[in-house]
């Protein structure tokens, strides 16, 4: 549902900004993403153990840890907004943003987004899914409502479509409601820290992980922002980016089971639950295969969608887009299993990949033509490498059980 009310959000700003403030506006979100990285990390790691306690039926460890886990994600919340304020402009200045107002819209969001996200991340760990998808419906209508209203009413440029971004945001402090049911008997309860050596080696995958997750799915997004926002590039900008909310509604829309798997895979390997990944990682490979193919019939259709008209630049760019998207979504999954199944050579390869990917991408993809060029080629490449990896490590497993 988050994915197709991303996509009516678009449909919304394609049609009331201009093609430049459009790319702005997702070039902008995948910046806020990128600053919002340190705490996804912390939070990755975090629920990985609050869901294996959880499964172990030890309920007195589960309740210290979460209070424990509390206490670690408020500091890594606070270090994470002063690490975003210390960042946001010598980054904006890298990527070459052109106005002071859009890094404001993002740092606001990040913050919202950070102390928002403190709530979800613990929320997720008790598989609290269903509270989590009903406030992700309200996050949704509240994006969509006040965008149209603030681009319609006030202003017509990317800071408030950003804005809106934000507001929705607000969402997510509802989960606080329950604060009682995620800590029971807190002042009962004795802390326990969950930083030991351990979770200091997953915290490293999961960095990994989460930040080749990042750098596969929305680097281009920046290395565009950087090369074609200004000057006569600016309209591919725009042409670019809406390409790209096309092709990365697939593996989004098929994104929620990765998040399910992860939880479930963190708390049991063996049995059934073992079997249910396994069916769960098939529908997934078969949802982003048939998604690409709908997406590359519909496209003229759905670019339509967005712009309130057909345009043709656009639409030959979603092919290239659908085809790397197919391969990230895949990597995804071979990341998200490994990360959950502590194979974490596997999920530093990741990582590493991520890197290689978007670096190739930032060094030669100076024009529209030569990134997305690169994309399927890199990620196509990533894909072997990460296959190869996922056959060696899944033999090593079955030899060493």
């Amino acid at each position: 549902m988050g994915g197709v009310g991303n996509y009516v959000f678009q449909g919304i700003m394609g049609r009331q900004l201009s093609k430049i403030e459009f790319g702005f506006v997702n070039s902008t979100i995948s910046f806020i993403n990128l600053m919002s990285l340190p705490l996804a990390i912390v939070a990755a790691a975090l629920v990985h153990y609050i869901a294996h306690f959880r499964a172990s039926s030890d309920e007195a460890r589960l309740q210290s840890l979460l209070l424990g886990s509390q206490r670690y994600l408020l500091k890594a919340t606070v270090v994470g907004t002063l690490v975003a304020v210390l960042l946001a402009n010598p980054l904006s200045l890298f990527f070459e943003f052109p106005r002071s107002g859009l890094m404001v819209a993002a740092l606001v969001t990040v913050l919202l987004g950070m102390w928002s996200g403190f709530a979800v991340a613990l929320a997720q760990g008790m598989s609290w899914f269903r509270r989590l998808a009903i406030f992700g419906l309200i996050a949704v209508g509240l994006r969509l409502a006040f965008g149209w209203y603030v681009t319609k009413k006030f202003s017509n440029t990317a800071e408030a479509a950003v804005s809106a971004t934000a507001f929705s945001l607000l969402a997510n402090f509802a989960l606080l409601y329950w604060w009682k049911d995620l800590f029971k008997k807190a002042e009962k309860t004795e802390a326990v820290s969950p930083w030991n050596r351990e979770f200091g080696i997953y915290l490293i995958a999961s960095a990994a992980c989460v930040g080749g997750t990042f750098l596969f799915s929305q680097g281009d997004l920046l290395v565009a922002q950087k090369y074609f926002g200004k000057g006569v590039d600016d309209i591919a900008l725009g042409h670019f980016t809406a390409a790209g909310v096309l092709g990365r509604s697939i593996p989004s829309m098929v994104g929620p089971m990765l998040i399910v798997l992860f939880t479930s895979r963190s708390g049991s390997k063996v049995g059934a639950a073992a079997t249910d990944q396994k069916i769960m990682l098939a529908l997934y490979g078969a949802g982003l295969l048939c998604g690409a193919v709908g997406l590359i019939t519909l496209r003229n259709l759905l670019v339509k969608f967005i712009f309130g008209k057909y345009t043709p630049e656009a639409a030959a760019m979603v092919p290239t887009f659908a085809f790397t998207m197919v391969f990230v979504g895949f990597i995804q999954a071979i990341a998200t299993f490994s990360l959950a199944s502590r194979w974490f050579k596997l999920a530093l390869l990741y990582g590493f990949a991520g890197l290689c990917y978007w670096l190739t991408l930032l060094f030669l993809g100076k024009t529209p033509e030569k990134l997305l060029q690169m994309m399927p080629i890199g990620a196509g490449i990533a894909f072997v490498i990460m296959l190869i990896g996922w056959f060696i490590t899944t033999r090593d497993a079955k030899k060493a059980a």
